[in-house]
């Protein structure tokens, strides 16, 4: 650190407005030149150029240059490793701000938007006693003391990312600011909160429009985070005090912000709106579909379904990427073996398909990547869903809609009529459908459909429990694929791990005795993972082709232990195995392997 860096700092803590002093270009670049951390010919370069070129921050500036730090690993200096080189270097906290930690309405209690904008600063969190505000001009600090006297509160400074303080003081004050609006408008409105605990509260409060330029804002917002956090699943939920946010990353749900309760009341009306559902209809459910774009400007659709509560209503909206439903089968996670054994039975031209696995095992994205693989010019695709997850040009796709008589099994039957090759029945749920999916594979037709069973074996027993003969199934079924999600390390932060115990190896391989990998990993924890050291999702697969073998067994009503033995024998491999499989490819960790598929 220069010799004056630290002592700056310290007495710029009690400074006037006088004593304040931003960020220069030149302070930087020695700082980086005494630590060592870029070659000082690159240094006077940038140094010589600069006053011929503009940026709103020196940091940015320096990140744009993209060098690679001089001491190991060589990083590139991006914009974030360089705000953290920063914060150790003049002895400030550092803060990654995350938008789904931050309580936006607290922010717009705290300061207004241009004295914010006037000091490049941006309240992240509010307690009793404290406030801790963000900066990416740690050396002004004039405002602190006016702030504390204000607040009544100690200021807690973190130094954070000058773009992300810029994005977020911009983003954060307007949405504080339109939530303040519509809460206001709801006080104004007397009209009845649909509470089931209010109903006796009629005319305290009410709603704002749907369509009011607040709640349009507010609704944006929330699709324009959770698609920048990846997110599966949006749950919006009415609870008795303050709605809750929910986004579902990863498999795993992290509650992101509380919203007033008129407001929410609010944006469920513009999201039940826009999914062309019945805003009025508030005892039952409904289901509805939207269709957007991300920041980026790809299509994105979201399935809407709704659910009256004793709070009100609560929307869960599933988000689906055309780039993740539809993708390449190394993508999905399929090893060599099991794309050959999946692939030996999908190209079968008739008979039936099963995807087994409880709900968001990937079973859908699995089917659609398969069916857009064997959608060829000279092959008609007909599926009936329920509802329909993704509209895809190449498929013809039809809704089941139980109020008018369509459901799964009069659409087979409708679908037979169509001259189609391949149909795709989103879910075999009883013996009606299970016979019209039997009566078009023995009619010549490739069927695909799914079940929900633990594994591959239980879906012949289940079939033959909802009614179908033994005889039928051996005629019609091709095999069954059971499949399960875990999560994926992040590449950035993984890290190495203990070596697994041989007997917890053997026991998780079973019943194989796969050879224990040499090296293992762990998740540590990132930025570019939220800090879970998972990133993206890969599928546990246990495909089972129907052998001759098989075929007696069920012929002969052996019990599932004897199917399961025999599949084994036939080169199925547990979905267990298969996350051992990933296990040593350094793909996931045990503990995932282990939460996510079921034990032997």
């Amino acid at each position: 650190m220069s010799p004056n860096a630290s002592g700056d700092l310290k007495s710029s803590a009690s400074s006037t407005a006088s004593g304040d002093r931003a960020l220069t270009l030149d302070f930087i670049l020695k700082e980086m030149e005494t630590s060592g951390l870029v070659d000082p010919v690159a240094l006077n370069d940038l140094r010589s150029t600069s006053r011929f070129r503009s940026y709103d921050h020196p940091l940015v500036l320096i990140a744009e240059q993209k060098w690679r730090s001089t001491k190991p690993p060589a990083r590139i200096l991006t914009l974030e490793y360089l705000t953290e080189w920063l914060a150790t270097r003049l002895d400030v906290p550092y803060m990654h701000i995350d938008p789904l930690k931050v309580d936006f309405s607290a922010v717009g209690s705290v300061m207004s938007s241009n004295y914010a904008q006037r000091y490049r600063i941006l309240p992240v969190a509010v307690s009793n006693d404290t406030v801790m505000i963000a900066t990416s001009e740690p050396f002004v600090r004039s405002w602190v003391p006016e702030i504390s006297n204000l607040l009544r509160r100690r200021v807690e400074l973190v130094l954070a990312n000058p773009l992300d303080v810029k994005r977020y003081v911009a983003e954060f004050f307007s949405l504080a600011q339109s939530v303040r609006r519509a809460q206001e408008k709801a006080e104004d409105d007397k009209s009845a909160v649909s509470s089931f605990e209010q109903l006796v509260q009629m005319g305290i409060s009410g709603t704002p429009d749907a369509n009011d330029r607040h709640i349009v804002r507010i609704v944006d917002w929330l699709w324009q985070y959770a698609f920048e956090q990846r997110a599966s699943d949006i749950h919006v939920e009415p609870r008795r005090d303050q709605g809750i946010v929910r986004f579902r990353i990863d498999g795993v749900l992290h509650q992101a912000y509380q919203i007033p309760p008129a407001v929410l009341i609010a944006m469920t009306s513009r999201i039940k709106l826009l999914a062309r559902m019945e805003i009025v209809e508030k005892r039952r459910p409904q289901d509805g579909r939207i269709k957007t774009k991300s920041p980026e400007g790809t299509e994105v659709e979201l399935r809407v379904a709704t659910m009256p509560t004793a709070f009100g209503e609560k929307i869960v909206m599933r988000i689906f990427d055309p780039e993740v439903l539809m993708r390449d089968f190394s993508d999905l996670g399929f090893s060599d073996d099991d794309l050959f054994r999946w692939q030996s039975m999908t190209s079968k031209p008739h008979g039936i398909i099963l995807v087994t696995g409880p709900t968001g095992s990937g079973k859908t994205t699995t089917l659609y990547s398969t069916l857009k693989s064997l959608a060829t010019p000279e092959v008609n695709v007909c599926t009936i869903e329920d509802p329909i997850e993704m509209v895809e040009p190449s498929f013809n796709q039809m809704q089941v809609q139980s109020t008018i008589g369509v459901n799964f099994d009069s659409g087979v039957r409708t679908l037979m009529r169509q001259d189609p090759d391949i149909i795709m029945v989103g879910e075999i749920r009883d013996l009606a459908t299970a016979e019209m999916a039997v009566q078009a594979a023995l009619t010549g037709h490739l069927v695909l459909s799914t079940l929900h069973t633990n594994d591959a074996p239980t879906a012949i027993t289940r079939l033959i429990d909802l009614g179908v003969p033994p005889y039928l199934v051996n005629s019609t079924v091709l095999g069954v694929m059971a499949q399960r999600l875990v999560r994926t390390l992040c590449p950035k932060c993984k890290t190495d791990a203990d070596e697994i115990p041989e007997d917890t190896w053997q026991a998780l391989t079973l019943p194989y005795r796969a050879t224990r990998p040499a090296k293992t990993y762990r998740n540590v924890g990132c930025l570019d993972c939220r800090m879970t050291g998972y990133r993206g999702r890969v599928g546990l697969y246990e495909v089972m082709l129907f052998s001759a073998e098989l075929r007696k067994l069920v012929l002969a009503g052996s019990s599932i232990d004897d199917l399961r033995a025999q599949a084994f024998r036939d080169g199925m491999k547990p979905l267990r195995a298969s996350g051992a499989h990933k296990i040593a490819m350094g793909t996931t960790t045990l503990e995932e392997v282990e939460r996510v598929a079921p034990p032997m």
